[in-house]
């Protein structure tokens, strides 16, 4: 079986976002997509998964079309459907949306693709895909694993360093990370989006820590009673741009306008 479809039947990204540290995540994407969008505005989410996102908009009164390459996650995205969303699913490959209309939508959502390409000549190619669909001055919202946080927790809270390293997916001096398909992530660091983003016709608005310390406190998180759990949101939201923070997490978030 495909790594990457195996990844996704055994794994249940909406039980992810249930728990508290992970809706940090959750939180913190709707919270910066909520400060682009506008009555009436279009959205497209590449690479939808299970549908978190577009449902959660689509229930908002957006019009959404979701995007996904997998058929499980199609499934899962048409099983949870309500008869009040205006919501589309296709399948389809970040790399070739040439199904889609030009300059169509308001925002994009690039929030999974790019954990799963391994090349950069790819990279870019979902990335300009993304930035062919939005229109002029529309946003886009891209998410990134980042590569420190999994060196810290799959590689020494989990003993698998040294595996890492004679895998030669962990060099041992620089502590650059490199991943194939087998390895169902690509790991990036703040240097490598930047590397991206400067090969882009589009200005960006923000990069964010989108879970920063969520993961590292994970047990922590989970038992905070509500009024906590508000602070520590209300902690994370003011810290989450940080640039000396934002390379610490799991997941970052580059925001950018299309030129």
């Amino acid at each position: 079986m495909n790594p990457l479809q195996n990844f996704y039947e055994t794994h249940d990204e909406h039980m992810r976002f249930s728990s508290k540290s992970g809706q940090v995540e959750f939180l913190t994407t709707v919270r910066y997509a909520e400060k682009y969008l506008f009555p009436d505005a279009k959205i497209l989410e590449i690479g939808a998964g299970s549908g978190r996102y577009s449902h959660h908009f689509a229930q908002k009164g957006y019009e959404v079309d979701a995007v996904e390459l997998l058929d499980v996650n199609i499934e899962k995205i048409h099983a949870q459907i309500e008869e009040s969303e205006n919501l589309r699913v296709f399948k389809g490959n970040a790399l070739d949306l040439s199904f889609l209309e030009n300059e169509n939508y308001d925002i994009v959502l690039l929030l999974g693709p790019l954990y799963h390409l391994y090349t950069e000549k790819d990279q870019l190619t979902a990335l300009y895909e993304a930035l062919r669909l939005l229109k002029k001055g529309g946003v886009l919202m891209n998410a990134y694993c980042l590569a420190d946080a999994a060196i810290l927790m799959a590689g020494f809270k989990k003993g698998l360093t040294k595996s890492l390293i004679e895998r030669k997916l962990l060099d041992p001096v620089t502590f650059k990370t490199h991943s194939e398909p087998e390895d169902v992530f690509q790991l990036f660091t703040v240097s490598d989006i930047d590397r991206l983003n400067a090969q882009l016709p589009a200005k960006r608005l923000h990069l964010v820590g989108s879970d920063m310390s969520a993961e590292f406190l994970k047990d922590t998180i989970d038992q905070m009673d509500d009024e906590t759990f508000e602070i520590y949101l209300n902690y994370h939201f003011t810290v989450c741009e940080r640039n000396d923070l934002i390379g610490a997490g799991n997941h970052a978030l580059d925001i950018l306008r299309k030129e």
